[in-house]
């Protein structure tokens, strides 16, 4: 018995101990399975339990004024994640985020519900959310919360340049830009993001993180917007749409020589840091490079640039404009008041004369005509890192038979803001078309200023300064632009509007002035768009010619531009009735039809038929226009000046020497107004012109 039970012992003692060394193995052998056979794999599904990686967002490129001044800057916030996982009651935790953040309950709580359903681990509330929002989740202490680093993109000026800069959006990732500059050169100042990889404990609590791969910031731009000069635009601007009741406007300053933008404003604007809300919000659209429009008489200066190229036509030359009404097939064109007779073609210019551009204008050609618009740039986009407008401008083989016409005085074209600065650039600088640029550096890296290319001959933009300069000593723009101690010159324009819809011309105006200065040295120009003004005070002069003015005053103090004449100078005003505006309009019905049809299919960009009636020139057979000149039959030719009136006339100094000229003017009992040094380019008065008694004369000396 005693036997018995001590193998009993035994055994059970063999059998615990068996028990032990099994259980040893079999430990032993799930050890050697984890963490030999199995390592790998078990040790990367630790990591994706307790690590994640989050990215680094990389800030945006800064922008900056010419001056260094920052237009758009990024800044470093947070955005609020949540672990669907971690919420237990959804609604409870909608309502208590939603009143943190500033939310949508109904919005957010949906969002959980359908996170949870999908089995996600991350879910981003609120990007990009206030300091105090951040502070208010941070001391809540919630469990299922998570703070991420990001960025936004700031504009701390607010609406100054809002229409050059743009603005950004985002959705998913970085933000993008949304127009503007920021949508142009998106590839320059997006940065690449880095990325982090972050330790988390069981709560899914961010614990530790460590940098795997750093953050580029995107390229900063240097533009070459002057942000006092561009606020100085938008005041402006703004309270010329105001005062004239207008329904939008437009402004560009540029530097005629580099092309450089200073400026380019807009009315109405925006706020580029608040989001588009509104898709029927026009006041996002960059007029100045966007919107084209019928400019009117401004573009008499492209019809007279281009006669005095390819014809007879000097400043003196007589045009006989008759008694203000002119009638082509199907149409008749009116002056805007009454006839001015024989008048040069200095007062063609001055005055604004319809008739007169549109008589210049025919003896210019189609041809001519055309390739001189296009020389001037129109009718294609200028080249600035802006969503761009070409304008339109029909081939000659689809004009009409009165479209030289319509062109020579601004209608049956459309052209935009940054389009008339190029072209106005072009009589400023001595006759070169320069690219417009807005983009001074990337980086360090300054841009190129491309060459410019010569379309017209120095003398003929010198010539066409002198006129440009009558505009405004004696013409229309007389009364409206007073610069003291500079000299200025420009065009005014005003184009009736027309309402495709009601396939008629209305009674609002685009109303506009390009112009520069100071005369011999041009620093500036500025062209200045006022778009649906009305009446008499709505005119190219009256409306867009004050805002010209008072932009070119402070343009000129702050550059610090060296006066050219006297403060106290005054030209002679001109008789009373004799500065008349110069709308560009076709007074009768038939003629309002026949353009408004025309002008339909031009701003719908439809197709044109070829005038079945033109027949191209060909050579001395090809069909000649009218001749204009007051005396002279179709057969004679156009003399460059006309015949000697019988009362002593102004001498041409033209050419001469300063010595000579002054010894020249003595002889004659004349008066000199000298202007620079070198050979005589051009005067005021013109020669041939009648003299006056006390009259003095204006002649500007060039090398």
């Amino acid at each position: 018995m005693k036997s018995s039970e001590k193998w009993s012992t035994e055994q059970r003692i063999a059998a615990l101990c068996s028990v032990l060394v099994l259980w040893a193995v079999a430990i032993t052998g799930r050890l050697v399975q984890l963490q030999v056979l199995q390592h790998k794999e078990l040790a990367a599904k630790a990591r994706l339990q307790q690590e994640h990686k989050n990215p680094v967002p990389a800030p945006r490129g800064t922008i900056f004024d010419r001056f260094g001044n920052p237009l758009a800057v990024t800044e470093s916030v947070s955005s609020v994640v949540v672990d669907p996982k971690h919420i237990v009651n959804p609604d409870l935790a909608s309502g208590l985020l939603a009143s943190l953040l500033n939310l949508d309950r109904n919005v957010l709580l949906e969002k959980i519900i359908r996170a949870k359903r999908l089995g996600r681990r991350e879910l981003v509330v609120k990007r990009r959310a206030t300091t105090q929002e951040t502070k208010n989740l941070v001391d809540s202490h919630l469990a299922y919360v998570a703070i991420r680093p990001d960025t936004k993109r700031v504009y701390p000026n607010g609406e100054i340049a809002a229409h050059v800069l743009g603005s950004v959006f985002r959705l998913k990732g970085p933000e993008v830009g949304a127009a503007g500059v920021e949508r142009r050169l998106e590839v320059v100042l997006q940065g690449q993001d880095g990325e982090e990889s972050v330790l988390a404990d069981v709560g899914h609590h961010d614990i530790d993180s460590e940098l795997r791969t750093a953050a580029r910031p995107g390229t900063p731009v240097t533009l070459t917007i002057d942000e006092r000069l561009q606020f100085v635009a938008e005041r402006e601007l703004k309270a010329g749409v105001i005062a004239k009741n207008a329904e939008r406007g437009s402004v560009v300053v540029m530097d005629p020589y580099t092309g450089d933008i200073y400026a380019m404003a807009n009315y109405p604007t925006y706020d580029p840091n608040l989001p588009a809300t509104d898709p029927k919000d026009h006041s996002r659209i960059n007029l100045g490079a966007m919107a084209p429009f019928e400019p009117g008489s401004v573009f008499k200066v492209i019809t007279l640039t281009a006669a005095l190229e390819t014809t007879k036509f000097r400043p003196e030359t007589p045009v006989a404009t008759g008694g203000g009404s002119l009638k082509l097939p199907g149409r008749v064109v009116h002056e805007s008041h009454h006839g001015y007779g024989t008048i040069t073609m200095q007062q063609v210019l001055e005055k604004s004369s319809n008739i007169g551009a549109i008589l210049i204008g025919q003896q210019v050609g189609r041809k001519n005509l055309y390739d001189y618009v296009r020389r001037f740039g129109m009718g294609a986009r200028t080249g600035l890192p802006l969503a761009e407008n070409r304008g339109l401008l029909r081939p000659v083989e689809q004009w009409g038979s009165t479209t030289l016409e319509s062109i020579s005085m601004g209608h049956e074209v459309a052209v935009t803001s940054a389009q008339l600065a190029r072209a106005c650039a072009v009589i400023a600088n001595g006759g070169s078309l320069v690219k417009p640029r807005l983009v001074l550096k990337r980086g360090s890296v300054t841009e190129p200023v491309e060459p410019p290319q010569r379309v017209i001959r120095p003398e003929t933009a010198m010539t066409m300064r002198m006129m440009m300069e009558g505009v405004v000593l004696r013409g229309t723009a007389h009364n409206h632009v007073k610069l003291p101690g500079y000299t200025a010159a420009g065009k005014t324009g005003t184009a009736v509007i027309y309402d495709p819809k009601k396939k008629a011309y209305t009674h609002a105006y685009n109303a506009s002035f390009m112009g520069f200065t100071p005369v011999t040295n041009p620093r500036l120009v500025i062209v200045v768009t006022l778009n649906g003004t009305h009446g008499d005070g709505g005119m190219g002069a009256a409306a867009a010619a004050p805002v010209f003015q008072n932009i070119a005053l402070e343009a000129l103090r702050m550059y610090d531009v060296p006066k050219d004449i006297p403060e106290d100078y005054r030209a002679k005003p001109q008789p009373k009735g004799q500065i008349l505006a110069d709308l560009a309009m076709p007074l009768s019905k038939s003629s309002v039809m026949e353009e408004a049809g025309t002008l339909e299919k031009l701003l719908a960009e439809e197709p044109v038929k070829i005038d079945p009636d033109y027949v191209p020139p060909s050579g001395e057979a090809g069909r000649k226009p009218p001749v204009l000149l007051a005396g002279l039959t179709p057969a004679e030719p156009l003399p460059a000046t006309p015949a000697a009136p019988a009362q002593p006339v102004i001498p041409d100094f033209r050419g001469m020497s300063l010595r000579r000229a002054v010894a020249e003017a003595t002889a004659n009992g004349l008066e000199l107004q000298v202007q620079g040094s070198g050979v005589a380019r051009a005067q005021i008065p013109g020669p041939g012109a009648p003299r006056k008694s006390g009259e003095r004369i204006r002649v500007v000396f060039g090398k």
